[in-house]
């Protein structure tokens, strides 16, 4: 019985994560890729720091199969992605998401893949020249829960920036369209006191 409520959770949770790629209008964006494929509409949402929630505990396995999670990032301004190989919104983003985690060293950068095998995360990570580690959330759903209380990753890919607390500070819902962006939210949260 257990078995059988956890994976209706982790199921409905992912039809509720995926259907953020969905477009509620019927309309598809033209990524370039020619799929017609619709994310998040890259809005994005700061929070002031008195409007934060509490912080947010997670942790799974990451490709190679080690835990990480919420522990290794305190006291740390950080950035979590949320995303899979097959999101074309997900592949236009992963090389900005790179640079600037390679540019910004002093951040830690997490992804949360939400769909993929280990194998296919593991690929996708080195086409895109990511260096940092990715949770593999698929058959849990467990980090996304752990947000959903929180500032929800809404749509796939949602980009969030913790504070130094673990509280999300931040939120990009949807493509990154220009990492000056990211950039800018992370270094007013790095300004905090």
């Amino acid at each position: 019985m257990k078995r059988a409520v956890t994976g209706f959770v982790a199921g409905a949770l992912a039809l509720v994560v995926l259907s953020g790629c969905a477009s509620a209008d019927g309309v598809a964006v033209d990524y370039g890729d020619g799929q017609g494929y619709v994310s998040g509409d890259g809005a994005y949402l700061e929070i002031p720091a008195a409007d934060r929630g509490a912080p947010v505990d997670f942790s799974g396995p990451s490709i190679d199969g080690t835990e990480i999670g919420s522990a290794e990032l305190a006291g740390q301004v950080a950035v979590v992605n949320f995303w899979y190989a097959g999101c074309p919104p997900c592949r236009l983003e992963a090389p900005d998401l790179a640079e600037l985690s390679v540019e910004l060293d002093d951040v830690p950068f997490v992804g949360v893949n939400v769909y993929d095998t280990s194998d296919v995360a593991r690929v996708f990570n080195e086409e895109n020249d990511i260096a940092y580690p990715s949770i593999l959330d698929v058959a849990s759903g467990a980090v996304q829960l752990a947000f959903a209380g929180s500032v929800a990753p809404n749509a796939v890919p949602t980009t969030l920036v913790l504070d130094r607390e673990g509280r999300v500070a931040a939120r990009i819902s949807g493509l990154l369209r220009d990492p000056d962006i990211l950039r800018s939210m992370i270094e007013k949260v790095q300004a905090e006191a």
